[in-house]
């Protein structure tokens, strides 16, 4: 047995040398098809092409002459040029053809195009192109990133080439998470919800701030609201979420550094009136001018669209963020308490962006935490900032009375609204859950149980006769000439056929059988019940479908159908029951077509 193994390992390792040339790093990553967000971080091997200009036989050929390599740094290219090619390799583990997909982590990418062959084929085949000022309908998976499907055949191996493009200069984070499509959508649904209920809360507590300072005539609180405002808008954006339910058909990046620029300098403008700057800490004031000024240029790169630039002041402006929080400590040094809180409020928010653009420069790695670390930083900053921006105005509480009063109604109001926001929100998903759970269990074309479904009840059916020694009778339906019907009348009308065999029989079968359709033709129904009555039954269904017919706008299009049965006797599962109605369907068909045969 030694040998024999041995000799069956060797020549996999000998097909897996031809298939992907001479790199011994480039070893497939395993799939099932039920992956959650698996990533294939060190199973990859990546190219810079500084011109952006290699095409598919560039990259092959670089391959080949071994110049792909690992990426040296935590995630990230850091700032460069041209575009990143990426290799790696995926096995279908499964007997089953099965679809996945590989979601591009990050939202910063302005290119990705994908190529795939197979361990049998020289030839790559492109699976998509996408850029992210195309129409967002033209996205082959409706999700903020990008989102690319393949299908892998049962036990095959396939190689994959992809392309990371920035427009000019860029940063780009070559990893990929591969995805059950379900759970994939499952996973975006959820990340839906957290963001529209962290910009709901923005949107209230830019409301609370607007009330509020409209009633004590402070410039502070209208400057947070401003501020607030500017995160509602920038956050959506960067994260794609304007994308996809805005603008979806006249998107560019530039609106990601227009928001940023936006978001960054209203935050500063913000910080310079409640922490005093000019007068309390004069020379740190100018830092601070200086940031606003590196804004000003960031939002000057982003509407002429200079990519490179943009990136650049972007960078500067996030590395310059910890001088917010050290203007903080600054002010509480000089005993200012609403400072204190403050400090801690910026110190989250400066935290998650300077990790972002540590990320970014591919010193910290890039993962869930580090990704929405800024997201999340900048909403609890804001939620800081609102509790000291409420000491500041009970500082002010003897002078402004009528004031605080408006406040605690104001508040009340926003928490009744964020209550309801996230009921509606959380009921709305429940609906989604419910709805996917109906289209798990149903054909979509019939109504009827799909594969998964009818096996499921059919297997309880089986289950219940042994247990209380009950007959089962199972009859398998096949349409005779389905093909031709296709062929000669249009997919419209086999379609028509099959919903209407569906309906026929599920209107005509007794009330304790289960029926379904197990793919393409092929129907099954099982219920209670011996061989008289399983051919009783069956024949009566055939006689009926050889009487109906279809209307096509031409003519009357008449089909018929053959049919199998098995009845329970010895076998020990339910898939043995159905192969042997599924034999005696085949025999029908064989033996002439419209008939019953029994197993």
């Amino acid at each position: 047995m030694l040998p024999s193994s041995f000799g069956i390992f060797a020549m996999f390792l000998l097909q897996l040398l031809v298939s992907f040339g001479a790199s011994a790093s480039v070893f497939p990553i395993e799939v099932s098809g039920d992956e959650e967000g698996k990533r294939i971080t060190g199973r990859y091997l990546l190219w810079h092409d500084a011109s952006g200009e290699a095409k598919l036989n560039d990259a092959v050929k670089a391959f080949r002459n071994q110049e792909f390599k690992p990426l040296s740094t935590k995630g990230s290219t850091g700032l460069q040029p041209g575009a990143f090619w990426s290799i790696f390799a995926l096995t279908n583990t499964t007997n089953t053809a099965i679809t996945v997909h590989l979601e591009y982590i990050d939202h910063q990418l302005i290119y990705l195009d994908a190529y795939q062959r197979s361990v049998a084929e020289n030839n790559y085949e492109m699976l998509a192109s996408l850029f992210l000022g195309d129409s967002f309908s033209e996205r082959l998976i409706p999700h903020q990133r990008f989102v690319v499907p393949v299908t892998l055949e049962p036990n095959q191996t396939y190689q994959y080439l992809f392309r990371y493009g920035s427009d000019g200069q860029g940063y780009v984070f070559p990893d990929l998470r591969i995805w059950n499509p379900q759970k994939l959508n499952y996973a975006q649904s959820v990340e839906v919800a957290l963001i529209s209920i962290g910009v709901g809360s923005l949107l209230l507590m830019a409301l609370t701030s607007f009330v509020v300072g409209s009633a004590s005539n402070d410039r502070v609180y209208m400057a947070y609201g401003v501020y607030a405002i500017a995160k509602t808008l920038t956050w959506p954006t960067i994260l794609g979420f304007t994308h996809m339910f805005v603008l979806q058909d006249n998107f560019h990046w530039n609106l990601m550094s227009l928001g940023g620029a936006l978001s960054i300098m209203t935050g500063i403008v913000f910080v310079r009136s409640m922490l005093q700057t000019r007068e309390k800490t004069p020379k740190l004031d100018w830092v601070l001018k200086f940031m606003i000024l590196n804004t000003l240029f960031l939002a000057l790169a982003a509407v002429f669209r200079e990519t490179a630039l943009a990136v650049i002041f972007m960078t500067i402006a996030l590395l310059l963020y910890p001088f917010l929080a050290i203007a903080g400590i600054i002010r509480w040094i000089q005993g200012s308490i609403v400072s204190a809180i403050y400090t801690v409020a910026w110190g989250i928010l400066v935290g998650g962006l300077f990790a972002q653009a540590m990320r970014d420069l591919g010193y910290v790695e890039h993962n869930f935490f580090t990704y929405y670390w800024p997201v999340f930083a900048s909403f609890g900053e804001m939620a800081v900032i609102l509790i000291a921006m409420g000491i500041r105005l009970l500082q002010l509480r003897r002078r402004k009375d009528n004031a605080e009063t408006l406040y605690r109604r104001q508040l009340e109001r926003a928490k009744y609204e964020l209550e309801m926001l996230v009921s509606e929100r959380t009921h709305a998903l429940e609906q989604e859950k419910q709805r996917a759970e109906i289209e798990a269990r149903t054909d979509p074309l019939t109504g009827i149980s799909n594969r998964r479904n009818f096996m499921k009840l059919a297997e309880e059916s089986f289950d219940k006769s042994l247990l209380e020694s009950k007959p089962l009778a199972v009859i398998m339906f096949d349409l005779d000439h389905f093909k031709e019907i296709n062929d000669r009348y249009g997919h419209s009308t086999g379609d028509k056929a099959l919903k209407l065999f569906a309906s026929t029989i599920s209107g005509n079968i007794p009330d304790n059988a289960i029926f379904g359709r197990l793919g393409g033709e092929e129907f099954c129904m099982a219920f209670h019940g011996d061989q008289v009555m399983a051919m009783d039954i069956a024949e009566f269904l055939r006689s009926t479908i050889e009487n109906i017919s279809i209307d096509n706008g031409e003519r009357q299009v008449r089909f018929t159908t053959s049919v199998g049965i098995s009845v329970l006797d010895h076998e020990k599962h339910i898939d043995q029951l159905i192969t042997n109605a599924d034999k005696a369907l085949y025999r029908a068909k064989y033996s002439g077509r419209n008939k019953v045969v029994v197993a």
